[in-house]
């Protein structure tokens, strides 16, 4: 069983409310649960990922020969397959993309036994860190509360805090903190809709979806190219991937799908599927990818009038697709909707005035999760399956077929 230590006892709850109709789901369907569970359980930081890594490398050497994980010049993790392809078909690589980070604030020094400075790396508003309570773990995982008491929004590189502990410790420069939530003994917890809350949805339930669909993808003739790269603190400027695309850590020829968790608007609502997303605040995304993989899930929702995903820009917050497009790679990405984005409850009315500034659980529809999964398994099998004509071959088409109009027009 993968995981552990602090993992080990976040399973419980949610396996414990299961239901006839629980049972009947498939093996790999509650794995993949169990690891959805376990991953977005784990405290992580820019530049601290070890216990996501740590979780990551025990969960590769599970899965034997097969696989192979290698750490690239700046730390990222590549996970590819040993099997190769038989026939003379090379497709080019696709790499599943997700970062290990979240914000999450990191210990500078102990200013005395029960203080302690911490700076912040990730985005969150200084709204929220007013008299927020927080939790710091040890290098023995630990738990030490305390209560911000001051912050120094304008420091550099990152924002600072001092915190208030409510017992003595002796914590170490590097040790993790994140935000204390009023019904923290209760997470993960699943409700009654299936949504998942937690600590850390954004990046960690992507993780967890794409080792689920490199396991299914391992087992498949013809996926032998299908590989992931995680990349390291993305919450800080993508510092993991632009490493990444300098050091060529893969291949110019490979095509990245990369994995988010979007902050939901009233257009893209939790629970109404996937996201195919064309774009954050910053860019769009390669057309040619996206597009092509929009083809594949509407010839399957054709077939199949209940499928659910969602085509959309997303605008709330920048992607990695972004980065890796800079870079000259072909590149789009997939994300779930995300309720509480980085911790903040009701992001809207806090920066009207109109509600008090409260970190709360992130959370996400199981049901989307399991639909990233299929569309991300549906996407990789088919995408060289059979020809996807660009748009610019289907716009020749069309001249062809109705240009003789203009000429009418113009006589």
């Amino acid at each position: 069983m993968e995981g552990g230590g602090l993992v080990s006892n976040v399973r419980w709850a949610y396996h414990a409310r299961m239901t006839k109709s629980d049972s009947a789901r498939s093996k790999a369907q509650l794995d993949h649960e169990r690891w959805l569970l376990d991953l977005t359980s784990l405290p992580t930081a820019a530049g601290r990922e070890d216990r996501v890594i740590a979780w990551i490398e025990d969960w590769v050497d599970r899965r034997g020969r097969n696989l192979k994980l290698k750490r690239d010049k700046v730390g990222n993790l590549l996970i590819t397959q040993t099997r190769t392809r038989t026939d003379r078909k090379r497709p080019k690589p696709i790499y599943i993309t997700a970062h290990l980070d979240h914000p999450a604030f990191v210990v500078r020094k102990m200013i005395d036994e029960t203080t302690v400075e911490l700076e912040f790396r990730g985005g969150v508003h200084d709204a929220y860190f007013e008299h927020a309570r927080i939790e710091i773990l040890d290098r023995a995982d630990e738990p030490h509360p305390g209560v911000i008491e001051s912050l120094d929004s304008k420091a550099k590189p990152f924002k600072r805090v001092t915190a208030r502990l409510t017992r003595p410790a002796a914590l170490q420069k590097g040790d993790i903190g994140r935000w204390w939530f009023e019904d923290h003994q209760n997470l993960p917890h699943v409700d009654q809709d299936n949504f998942l809350y937690t600590h850390a949805c954004d990046d960690l339930a992507a993780v967890a979806a794409a080792l689920a669909t490199l396991d299914l993808a391992r087992k498949r003739k013809g996926l032998e190219h299908v590989g992931i790269l995680f990349t390291l603190a993305e919450e800080v400027g993508f510092v993991g991937a632009i490493g990444a695309c300098k050091h060529k850590s893969v291949p110019k020829s490979s095509r990245l799908i990369c994995l988010e968790n979007s902050r939901s608007f009233a257009e893209s609502p939790i629970g109404a599927g996937p996201i195919l997303r064309v774009g954050d605040r910053v860019s769009v995304f390669e057309p040619n990818l996206t597009n092509a993989i929009s083809a594949i899930l509407l010839e399957h929702q054709k077939k199949h009038a209940d499928y659910r995903w969602q085509r959309k820009l997303m605008p709330g917050g920048a992607c990695e697709a972004t980065a890796f497009s800079s870079y000259g790679y072909e590149s789009t990405c997939v994300c779930l909707p995300l309720g509480n984005y980085h911790n903040m409850q009701d992001i809207d009315g806090v920066l009207n005035g109109q509600r008090p500034a409260r970190v709360g659980p992130e959370f996400i529809s199981v049901n989307d999760y399991h639909g990233m999964i299929d569309l991300l398994v549906r996407t990789v099998r088919e995408l060289d399956g059979r020809k996807i004509k660009p748009i610019r071959e289907r716009m020749e088409e069309i001249y062809r077929k109705n240009g003789h109009v203009l000429k009418k027009a113009s006589s």
